[in-house]
């Protein structure tokens, strides 16, 4: 199952790169992708609160796409975006020696999609991102960079015991710094989330916590110990 959603790359990326990601976006409204409907509503204002098959429904140029890419890189507009971005200097074209991953998007099986959806919103800040289906078997929710897949699944994939006793994450997501990662935890524990565990040091240098979600899944949150 395909996610429709963009890769942002960690650095600026070229113009060249977000042209084709433009086009890409395009093609995906124009072939009537339910997913990337969920994206042009959350990132172009004209489009919020509108259904999904209205907007796919509705015109939406090259132009629109370019905007979309702008506002997901921080800017108002696509001439913004142009301007925002620095003259590369004349290099020879060359392939890459190798790929490089640019994300990651793990996927959690759960029982109930709504019940998921209602939790990494209302208790960990996500924002919904997409979901799929009549009623929904698939969704994505988002907090920052990270993206996380939810898939409805009949019963627990990990019997509920081993995955306690054997410590078994479903994700990690980590923060930069110590005092943030203390932030995370202050947030989720006045959200009343619950926890596998609290925030500790660890040995390796690192301060962690782990949450559990409604169908047991272990995530765990961690950053730098100092």
């Amino acid at each position: 199952m395909p996610t429709y959603d963009l890769i942002v790359e960690a650095h600026m990326p070229n113009l060249e790169n977000l042209k084709k990601q433009a086009k890409l976006i395009l093609r995906w409204h124009r072939e009537s992708h339910y997913p990337v409907a969920a994206q042009i509503r959350e990132h172009l204002p004209r489009f919020l609160n509108i259904p999904d098959s209205e907007i796919l429904a509705a015109s939406f140029k090259l132009s629109d796409a370019q905007e979309m890419v702008a506002r997901q890189q921080g800017f108002d507009s696509w001439q913004a975006l142009k301007a925002g971005l620095s003259t590369p200097s004349p290099k020879v074209k060359s392939s890459p020696s190798k790929a490089t991953i640019v994300s990651a998007e793990p996927q959690l099986f759960v029982t109930d999609i709504q019940r998921s959806c209602e939790f990494f919103r209302e208790k960990l800040g996500f924002t919904l991102v997409f979901s799929y289906g009549k009623p929904p078997f698939y969704a994505q929710v988002g907090r920052d960079a990270a993206r996380l897949n939810l898939r409805c699944v009949e019963r627990p994939v990990i019997e509920p015991t081993v995955r306690d006793r054997e410590e078994l994450l479903s994700v990690s997501m980590t923060v930069a710094t110590a005092d943030e990662v203390k932030l995370l935890f202050l947030e989720f524990q006045s959200a009343g989330v619950a926890f596998h565990q609290t925030l500790k040091k660890q040995p390796w240098g690192a301060k962690s916590f782990v949450v559990k979600d409604p169908d047991g899944n272990l995530l765990l949150f961690a950053g730098p110990a100092d």
